[in-house]
């Protein structure tokens, strides 16, 4: 994924825009991000904290657990963030989100012990 790249909420008024590439991309399938999402399993990029910011209105942020927050459109309620004391210094976009979606390249799945039974992966990804 080549810099610079930039996304936003449904509604268009919460926006981001990252200044470097992703540390990683992951399709991730925890519990915890399905029922946030509402989906079978979410994708995410991880970029280094000072290489992103806020382009539009400040997200909203909801605290799902110890040490983990979500943020979200104060507008539309659009999922756009995720935030956690266990990866200091990145923040995790949405990939959906992109205004190129095309460009995301995922890496791995990850959390797929919580993988629903009813998802088949064959796209060749490692599975961690």
């Amino acid at each position: 994924m080549t810099p610079p790249y930039s996304g936003h909420c449904l509604c268009g008024a919460t926006r981001f825009r990252c200044t470097a590439a992703p540390i990683w991309q992951s399709h991730c399938h925890c519990e915890s991000c399905r029922r946030a999402c509402s989906s079978a399993f979410t994708s995410f990029l991880g970029v280094a904290d000072g290489a992103w910011k806020w382009t539009g209105a400040t997200p909203a942020t909801y605290a799902s657990s110890p040490g983990v927050w979500r943020d979200f459109c104060a507008a539309c309620g659009a999922q756009v963030a995720y935030r956690s004391e266990r990866f200091p210094g990145e923040i995790h976009f949405y990939a959906a989100l992109l205004d190129d979606p095309s460009i995301y390249a995922p890496e791995e799945h990850v959390f797929i012990a919580e993988k629903l039974p009813w998802i088949h992966l064959a796209d060749g990804l490692p599975q961690r």
